[in-house]
Protein backbone atom coordinates (compact mmCIF):
# COMPACT_ATOMS: atom_id res chain seq x y z
CA UNK A 1 0.00 0.00 0.00
CA UNK A 2 1.27 3.46 -0.82
CA UNK A 3 0.37 4.69 2.65
CA UNK A 4 2.75 7.62 2.59
CA UNK A 5 1.49 8.98 -0.69
CA UNK A 6 -1.67 10.66 0.57
CA UNK A 7 -1.89 14.23 1.77
CA UNK A 8 -5.62 14.63 2.49
CA UNK A 9 -6.59 11.14 3.65
CA UNK A 10 -5.17 8.31 5.75
CA UNK A 11 -5.69 4.64 4.92
CA UNK A 12 -5.35 1.54 7.08
CA UNK A 13 -6.33 -2.12 6.94
CA UNK A 14 -7.45 -4.49 9.67
CA UNK A 15 -8.51 -8.01 8.74
CA UNK A 16 -10.74 -7.76 5.66
CA UNK A 17 -11.67 -4.13 6.35
CA UNK A 18 -9.93 -1.04 4.99
CA UNK A 19 -10.55 2.38 6.49
CA UNK A 20 -10.24 5.61 4.52
CA UNK A 21 -10.20 8.62 6.83
CA UNK A 22 -10.51 12.13 5.45
CA UNK A 23 -7.95 14.27 7.27
CA UNK A 24 -8.91 17.85 6.64
CA UNK A 25 -10.57 18.61 9.97
CA UNK A 26 -12.40 20.22 11.53
CA UNK A 27 -14.62 20.80 8.47
CA UNK A 28 -13.11 18.37 5.94
CA UNK A 29 -14.04 20.68 3.08
CA UNK A 30 -14.19 18.82 -0.21
CA UNK A 31 -11.86 19.61 -3.07
CA UNK A 32 -10.44 18.05 -6.23
CA UNK A 33 -7.26 16.72 -4.62
CA UNK A 34 -9.07 15.13 -1.67
CA UNK A 35 -11.64 13.42 -3.90
CA UNK A 36 -8.89 12.24 -6.26
CA UNK A 37 -7.07 10.67 -3.31
CA UNK A 38 -10.21 8.84 -2.15
CA UNK A 39 -10.67 7.57 -5.73
CA UNK A 40 -7.00 6.49 -5.85
CA UNK A 41 -7.40 4.58 -2.56
CA UNK A 42 -10.57 2.87 -3.83
CA UNK A 43 -8.74 1.88 -7.03
CA UNK A 44 -5.92 0.47 -4.92
CA UNK A 45 -8.35 -1.56 -2.81
CA UNK A 46 -10.02 -2.94 -5.94
CA UNK A 47 -6.64 -4.50 -6.69
CA UNK A 48 -6.21 -5.82 -3.12
CA UNK A 49 -8.00 -9.18 -2.67
CA UNK A 50 -7.47 -9.11 1.12
CA UNK A 51 -9.76 -6.05 1.39
CA UNK A 52 -13.44 -6.96 1.18
CA UNK A 53 -15.21 -3.87 2.51
CA UNK A 54 -14.31 -0.25 3.18
CA UNK A 55 -15.20 2.23 5.91
CA UNK A 56 -15.17 5.89 4.84
CA UNK A 57 -14.89 8.27 7.78
CA UNK A 58 -13.47 11.66 8.70
CA UNK A 59 -11.51 13.28 11.49
CA UNK A 60 -12.53 16.47 13.28
CA UNK A 61 -15.90 17.97 14.01
CA UNK A 62 -17.72 17.28 10.74
CA UNK A 63 -17.91 14.46 8.23
CA UNK A 64 -17.71 16.93 5.33
CA UNK A 65 -18.95 20.52 5.28
CA UNK A 66 -19.05 20.59 1.47
CA UNK A 67 -17.09 22.97 -0.72
CA UNK A 68 -15.19 25.90 0.74
CA UNK A 69 -16.41 28.55 -1.68
CA UNK A 70 -13.97 31.05 -0.23
CA UNK A 71 -10.94 29.37 -1.77
CA UNK A 72 -12.22 28.41 -5.22
CA UNK A 73 -11.33 29.89 -8.56
CA UNK A 74 -14.07 31.17 -10.88
CA UNK A 75 -14.24 27.80 -12.67
CA UNK A 76 -15.00 25.99 -9.42
CA UNK A 77 -11.55 24.41 -9.18
CA UNK A 78 -9.70 25.05 -5.94
CA UNK A 79 -6.92 27.57 -6.49
CA UNK A 80 -4.57 25.29 -4.58
CA UNK A 81 -5.46 22.14 -6.59
CA UNK A 82 -2.50 20.10 -7.79
CA UNK A 83 -4.68 18.20 -10.23
CA UNK A 84 -6.08 20.33 -13.00
CA UNK A 85 -9.18 18.25 -13.60
CA UNK A 86 -12.54 19.54 -12.46
CA UNK A 87 -13.83 18.24 -9.13
CA UNK A 88 -16.67 16.36 -10.85
CA UNK A 89 -14.28 14.53 -13.19
CA UNK A 90 -12.49 13.15 -10.13
CA UNK A 91 -15.82 12.55 -8.36
CA UNK A 92 -17.09 10.40 -11.24
CA UNK A 93 -14.24 7.95 -10.51
CA UNK A 94 -15.72 7.16 -7.07
CA UNK A 95 -18.68 5.35 -8.62
CA UNK A 96 -16.44 3.14 -10.74
CA UNK A 97 -14.94 1.33 -7.73
CA UNK A 98 -16.07 -2.22 -7.02
CA UNK A 99 -16.12 -2.89 -3.29
CA UNK A 100 -18.82 -2.04 -0.74
CA UNK A 101 -18.34 1.17 1.25
CA UNK A 102 -19.88 2.09 4.61
CA UNK A 103 -19.77 5.80 5.46
CA UNK A 104 -19.46 6.84 9.12
CA UNK A 105 -21.22 10.22 9.19
CA UNK A 106 -20.78 12.27 12.37
CA UNK A 107 -21.22 16.04 12.62
CA UNK A 108 -22.33 17.82 9.46
CA UNK A 109 -22.64 16.50 5.94
CA UNK A 110 -23.39 19.56 3.82
CA UNK A 111 -23.77 20.02 0.07
CA UNK A 112 -21.12 17.94 -1.70
CA UNK A 113 -20.53 16.30 1.71
CA UNK A 114 -23.96 14.69 1.38
CA UNK A 115 -22.90 13.67 -2.14
CA UNK A 116 -19.84 11.93 -0.71
CA UNK A 117 -21.91 10.15 1.97
CA UNK A 118 -24.50 9.04 -0.59
CA UNK A 119 -21.76 7.63 -2.85
CA UNK A 120 -21.21 4.93 -0.22
CA UNK A 121 -23.42 1.83 -0.10
CA UNK A 122 -24.52 2.43 3.50
CA UNK A 123 -24.44 5.25 6.05
CA UNK A 124 -24.11 5.04 9.82
CA UNK A 125 -24.87 8.29 11.64
CA UNK A 126 -25.78 9.74 15.06
CA UNK A 127 -28.51 12.04 16.42
CA UNK A 128 -26.08 15.00 16.48
CA UNK A 129 -25.32 14.73 12.76
CA UNK A 130 -26.77 17.31 10.39
CA UNK A 131 -27.47 16.66 6.72
CA UNK A 132 -28.16 19.59 4.41
CA UNK A 133 -28.39 19.65 0.62
CA UNK A 134 -28.00 23.40 0.82
CA UNK A 135 -27.15 24.42 -2.76
CA UNK A 136 -30.37 26.29 -3.60
CA UNK A 137 -30.04 28.26 -0.36
CA UNK A 138 -26.83 29.62 -1.91
CA UNK A 139 -28.62 30.44 -5.16
CA UNK A 140 -26.76 27.48 -6.67
CA UNK A 141 -27.57 24.19 -8.42
CA UNK A 142 -27.07 20.86 -6.58
CA UNK A 143 -23.92 19.01 -7.57
CA UNK A 144 -21.60 16.08 -6.90
CA UNK A 145 -24.02 13.76 -8.71
CA UNK A 146 -26.75 14.28 -6.10
CA UNK A 147 -29.46 14.88 -8.73
CA UNK A 148 -28.91 11.23 -9.78
CA UNK A 149 -27.96 9.57 -6.49
CA UNK A 150 -30.31 11.14 -3.94
CA UNK A 151 -33.63 10.34 -5.69
CA UNK A 152 -32.37 6.79 -6.21
CA UNK A 153 -31.69 6.47 -2.48
CA UNK A 154 -34.62 8.25 -0.81
CA UNK A 155 -37.11 8.70 -3.68
CA UNK A 156 -37.81 11.69 -5.90
CA UNK A 157 -40.24 13.30 -3.45
CA UNK A 158 -37.93 13.42 -0.41
CA UNK A 159 -34.96 14.36 -2.60
CA UNK A 160 -36.93 17.25 -4.11
CA UNK A 161 -37.97 18.41 -0.64
CA UNK A 162 -34.37 18.45 0.63
CA UNK A 163 -33.08 20.14 -2.53
CA UNK A 164 -35.76 22.85 -2.81
CA UNK A 165 -35.64 23.82 0.87
CA UNK A 166 -31.95 23.22 1.67
CA UNK A 167 -33.19 22.38 5.18
CA UNK A 168 -30.98 20.69 7.78
CA UNK A 169 -32.11 17.35 9.10
CA UNK A 170 -30.81 15.38 12.07
CA UNK A 171 -29.37 11.87 12.08
CA UNK A 172 -32.72 10.54 13.37
CA UNK A 173 -34.64 12.09 10.51
CA UNK A 174 -32.01 10.88 8.03
CA UNK A 175 -32.65 7.36 9.35
CA UNK A 176 -36.41 7.82 9.03
CA UNK A 177 -36.27 8.82 5.35
CA UNK A 178 -33.66 6.22 4.39
CA UNK A 179 -30.78 8.65 3.98
CA UNK A 180 -29.00 6.74 6.78
CA UNK A 181 -29.18 3.03 7.64
CA UNK A 182 -28.23 3.23 11.33
CA UNK A 183 -28.38 6.01 13.90
CA UNK A 184 -26.25 5.23 16.96
CA UNK A 185 -24.72 7.28 19.80
CA UNK A 186 -22.03 9.72 18.61
CA UNK A 187 -19.08 7.78 20.03
CA UNK A 188 -20.23 4.53 18.40
CA UNK A 189 -20.58 5.70 14.79
CA UNK A 190 -17.24 4.45 13.54
CA UNK A 191 -17.45 1.16 15.49
CA UNK A 192 -20.93 0.47 14.06
CA UNK A 193 -19.72 1.24 10.53
CA UNK A 194 -16.82 -1.18 11.03
CA UNK A 195 -19.20 -3.80 12.44
CA UNK A 196 -21.44 -3.52 9.36
CA UNK A 197 -18.43 -3.66 7.02
CA UNK A 198 -17.25 -6.79 8.88
CA UNK A 199 -20.66 -8.44 8.50
CA UNK A 200 -20.59 -7.70 4.75
CA UNK A 201 -17.04 -9.09 4.54
CA UNK A 202 -18.32 -12.41 5.88
CA UNK A 203 -20.25 -12.95 2.63
CA UNK A 204 -18.47 -14.36 -0.41
CA UNK A 205 -16.16 -11.58 -1.67
CA UNK A 206 -16.60 -12.40 -5.38
CA UNK A 207 -20.35 -12.74 -4.90
CA UNK A 208 -20.51 -9.36 -3.14
CA UNK A 209 -18.63 -7.54 -5.91
CA UNK A 210 -20.82 -9.23 -8.55
CA UNK A 211 -24.06 -8.45 -6.67
CA UNK A 212 -23.01 -4.86 -6.10
CA UNK A 213 -22.21 -4.48 -9.78
CA UNK A 214 -25.68 -5.76 -10.71
CA UNK A 215 -27.46 -3.52 -8.19
CA UNK A 216 -25.44 -0.43 -9.14
CA UNK A 217 -25.53 -1.15 -12.87
CA UNK A 218 -25.75 2.08 -14.82
CA UNK A 219 -25.18 4.21 -11.71
CA UNK A 220 -21.69 5.41 -12.71
CA UNK A 221 -23.03 6.46 -16.13
CA UNK A 222 -26.04 8.16 -14.55
CA UNK A 223 -23.73 10.08 -12.20
CA UNK A 224 -21.46 11.06 -15.11
CA UNK A 225 -24.34 12.55 -17.10
CA UNK A 226 -25.84 14.15 -13.98
CA UNK A 227 -22.57 15.89 -13.10
CA UNK A 228 -22.23 17.23 -16.67
CA UNK A 229 -25.70 18.75 -16.38
CA UNK A 230 -25.07 20.00 -12.82
CA UNK A 231 -21.86 21.68 -13.92
CA UNK A 232 -23.57 23.46 -16.85
CA UNK A 233 -26.22 24.87 -14.54
CA UNK A 234 -23.72 25.79 -11.83
CA UNK A 235 -21.62 27.54 -14.43
CA UNK A 236 -24.12 30.30 -15.21
CA UNK A 237 -25.55 30.47 -11.68
CA UNK A 238 -22.03 31.11 -10.34
CA UNK A 239 -22.07 34.46 -12.17
CA UNK A 240 -25.39 35.66 -10.73
CA UNK A 241 -25.91 38.31 -8.06
CA UNK A 242 -28.02 35.78 -6.17
CA UNK A 243 -25.11 33.35 -5.82
CA UNK A 244 -22.89 36.10 -4.40
CA UNK A 245 -25.68 37.02 -1.99
CA UNK A 246 -26.17 33.34 -1.04
CA UNK A 247 -22.49 32.94 -0.15
CA UNK A 248 -22.50 36.23 1.77
CA UNK A 249 -25.67 35.29 3.68
CA UNK A 250 -24.19 31.92 4.62
CA UNK A 251 -21.03 33.58 5.91
CA UNK A 252 -23.16 36.05 7.91
CA UNK A 253 -25.53 33.28 9.11
CA UNK A 254 -28.69 35.01 7.90
CA UNK A 255 -31.46 34.36 5.39
CA UNK A 256 -30.42 35.46 1.90
CA UNK A 257 -32.22 38.35 0.17
CA UNK A 258 -32.49 36.99 -3.38
CA UNK A 259 -33.41 39.19 -6.36
CA UNK A 260 -33.72 36.53 -9.11
CA UNK A 261 -30.79 38.00 -11.03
Amino acid sequence: MGHGTYEHIAVSESGFIATIEVRRGPNNFIDTDMVAEIADALDEYDRTPAVRAIVLCAEGKHFCAGADFGSRGPDGVMRTAKRGRHLYKEAQRLWKSGKPIVAAVHGAAVGAGVGLAVMADFRVTCPEARFSVNFTRLGYHPGFGLTATLPRLIGMQQASLLMYTGRRISGEEALKIGLADYCVPFDQVRAKATELATEIAQSGPQAIVATRETLRRGLADAVASATEREYEEQNWLRDTEDFREGIKAMAERRLPDFKAR
